[in-house]
């Protein structure tokens, strides 16, 4: 087979066909439009479309232009052509936005400095966050299958006062597929294919749409995975016991009682087995002097379940002009199996359900358009750990966090937008959030005796901003101030498990809400040609919960850390994307990112706090790249060059993880990819893509494993 031929074959092979294929678009390139109805020809499509239509920054559909906030929006067609493999990859060509990956099946984006529990992720408008997410990268927005997305909207900073706890770096919102069979034939649907060579992948999804009836149509949709080794670049090359396997599935009913009001069922299923971490593992290979692992096996099994009914209504009559209510029940699961160097295997994890009810309307009034709610969720937790020695099982007190537990959350919001004059446009909002945690079998870290934690807080927020338009539908400024807010977790108060290299986390009882202040301006510029968008943004850090050592070491060698309100701090920088279009179907595209950070730590067991980065701070990233598109919409060309700075300003926790982080932080890389595409018949699309074309040998900051060597997609898509 192509995958299992050597790099260097499987390079060439790809290499021709593109080759051929960007030929093919230059020399297409370099004619006239036919003089038949050239005006109606299609431009190229835009990197960076100002004129999209988004929900999540306001609640209320607007353009991204019109957004008081900075703003992104990726396509299912974007995420077709970039053949990204899992959910996190999605955010990667964000600006501002770098995605760590502890392991090819664990990814997590950061955002504005922040990750884990510091961004909060929606499906359809139902939280994937729960009590169990704990601090720094994990592994749970790999379980939202991207080729069930029809569109990600990424708001970035806090988004508390419409979204509550979490919603602090940013909050992204994935807005899933829709039947789209065609109302003559009854039925509509989609085969898809993607391989790659140095991923070591095979990825199958097959969709059906069919119309019920008049009002009702449903679709379908199975996603396959498979993960080989990754084969990374230069001197690393294969990288071993990196592969897993991933099956989803997921069905959506849609039905309109009329042309207002829409009721919505679907269900969501995803299944990961076997994602090992490799970098505390023996087969772990040393990039840059990182150290290798000790463990013999360590494999994550991941299940998440997401069922739901929703009833939207729209252009109504009367003093409600919107409505959403929303129930749902989301399960989500993880079994971690561990075999220490010693022989000693620890098999532990955790169920999570979480009922979801949720109401939210908008209304226009005399004093502008009113966004209000309510949400309610109820985490029902259940947590084990089963110690094996000599195969002698012995069980404990809880698992990676309390056990027998619940935890609720109650937020109330409201907001207004007001149209001050046709210029200048107020955003103004508040919210009030309840939470409360009961955790009923918690192992006291001092006398290894069973507790109970209960703990309950109160929080109100708010936010101002605004967007002046200084030339109407050209230029605009926005901006404002919104504050952000975290209530702690189960995972803050109870987890009793294994955190970075060689640290073991334990329970922290007595903790406080996070509190964030950040202030933002930006601008917008949309010309006939040119558009950008550009923001400099300063966010104040109070009481981050924050893990420090207690200068006790555990049986497993490891060292013992816990958590406290300690991280009083800051986090500045600057994201710029730009996009200019030289010929009608020519476009040059690029972004920029930079941050700074500080805050509180206490890098010892001392009590003397000192100033560090945020752990793994964002290093300057940077893209360019230049598409074409035919006339025709049957053949595109893409190249794009990506880079990212030394990442060498280190927190005492970076320095600490040997496995991940080489000493002195993570070297620069550089990257070159060749991209395009090609309409082989009525509804056939071929994508052909030659990834690290240079075969760079690199890491992104804080993974556990190097990204692909130069690596050869291939993507055919058919729809019906």
């Amino acid at each position: 087979m192509w995958l299992q031929a050597p790099p260097a074959r499987a390079f060439a092979g790809a290499s021709v066909v593109l080759a051929l294929l960007l030929s093919n678009a230059l020399a297409f390139a370099g004619q006239d439009p036919p003089p038949t109805g050239a005006s109606e020809q299609p431009a190229a499509r835009p990197a960076l479309d100002l004129d999209t239509l988004v929900i999540t920054p306001t609640r209320a559909e607007e353009r991204v232009f019109d957004a008081p906030v900075s703003i992104a929006v990726i396509t299912a067609e974007e995420m077709q052509e970039r053949m990204y493999r899992t959910t996190p990859q999605v955010l990667r060509d964000v600006p501002g936005i770098f995605v760590q990956e502890t392991s090819v099946g664990h990814g997590s984006p950061y955002i504005r400095g922040f990750t884990g529990q510091q961004n909060l992720f929606l499906v359809d408008g139902i939280r994937l966050n729960n009590s169990v997410l704990r601090p720094g990268p994990n592994q749970y927005w790999n379980t939202v299958d991207p080729f069930t997305i029809e569109r990600l909207e990424v708001v970035k900073g806090p988004s508390s006062v419409l979204y509550g706890s979490d919603a602090i770096g940013g909050t992204v919102q994935a807005f899933t597929r829709s039947p789209y069979a065609d109302r003559e034939r009854g039925y509509g649907g989609l085969l898809l294919y993607r391989v790659a060579s140095a991923e070591e992948s095979h990825i199958g999804r097959g969709e059906l749409s069919l119309n019920l009836g008049a009002d009702t149509a449903v679709l379908f949709g199975l996603t396959a995975k498979h993960f080989g080794n990754v084969h990374a670049g230069g001197d690393t090359g294969d990288q071993p016991y990196t592969g897993y396997d991933d099956m989803a599935g997921d069905v959506k009913i849609e039905h309109f009682l009329d042309d207002r009001l829409r009721l919505v069922v679907a269900h969501q299923s995803v299944d990961q087995e076997d994602v090992p971490r490799t970098h505390s593992t023996i087969f772990a290979k040393s990039f840059e002097g990182t150290t290798v692992g000790s463990d013999l096996r360590r494999e994550f099994d991941q299940e998440r379940r997401l069922t739901y009914a929703q009833l939207h209504g729209a252009d109504l009559d009367g003093g409600i002009d919107a409505f959403s209510l929303s129930v749902s029940w989301q399960e989500q699961e993880e079994v971690e199996d561990r075999v220490r160097g010693n022989g000693t295997r620890d098999l532990q994890g955790l169920d999570v359900g979480t009922l979801g009810l949720l109401a939210g309307a908008g209304s226009q009034t005399s004093i502008g358009y009113l966004s209000y709610g309510v949400e309610f969720y109820r985490d029902e937790v259940d947590s084990f750990r089963d110690r094996f020695a000599n195969q002698t099982p012995v069980d404990d007190i809880q698992g990676p966090v309390g056990d027998d537990a619940t935890y609720d959350l109650l937020g109330v919001y409201l907001q207004d937008e007001i149209p001050v004059n046709e210029r200048l446009d107020l955003t103004l909002g508040t919210r009030f959030d309840y939470a409360e945690v009961d955790a009923k079998s918690v192992r006291d870290p001092v006398t290894d005796e069973r507790i109970r934690v209960r703990e309950d807080w109160s929080t109100v927020v708010g936010s101002a901003r605004f967007l002046y338009r200084l030339s109407p539908d050209r230029w605009a400024l926005f901006g404002g101030v919104s504050q952000g807010f975290r209530a702690p977790n189960l995972a803050d108060m109870t987890r009793f498990d294994s955190a970075a290299s060689d640290e073991f986390e334990i329970p922290a009882t007595d903790l406080d809400p996070e509190h964030y202040l950040q202030y933002e301006l930006g601008v917008r510029l949309r010309e006939e040609r040119f558009s950008a968008e550009a923001a400099v943004f300063f966010t104040d850090i109070s009481d981050m919960i924050q893990r420090f050592p207690t200068g006790n070491v555990n049986a497993q060698g490891e060292r013992e850390i816990t958590k406290a309100n300690v991280g009083d701090g800051y986090a500045y920088g600057f994201e710029l994307g730009a996009a200019y279009r030289l010929a009608r179907r020519v476009e040059v595209f690029g972004s920029l990112a930079w941050l700074r950070s500080e805050v509180d730590t206490f890098p010892t067991s001392d009590p003397v706090a000192e100033q560090e980065p945020l752990d793994r701070e964002m290093p300057t990233m940077a893209q360019a790249g230049l598409r074409w598109d035919s006339a025709s919409g049957d053949l595109w060309a893409e190249t794009l060059v990506s880079w990212a700075d030394d990442a060498d300003r280190l927190s005492t926790r970076d320095m600490n993880d040997t496995q991940r982080i080489p000493p002195g932080g993570t070297p620069s890389w550089f990257t070159w990819d060749v991209r395009g595409g090609k309409r082989i018949h009525e509804g056939l699309w071929a994508t052909l893509a030659i990834e690290n074309l240079l075969d760079e040998d690199d890491r992104v900051h804080g993974s556990g494993h190097n990204r692909p060597g130069t690596n050869a997609v291939l993507s055919l898509s058919y729809s019906f």
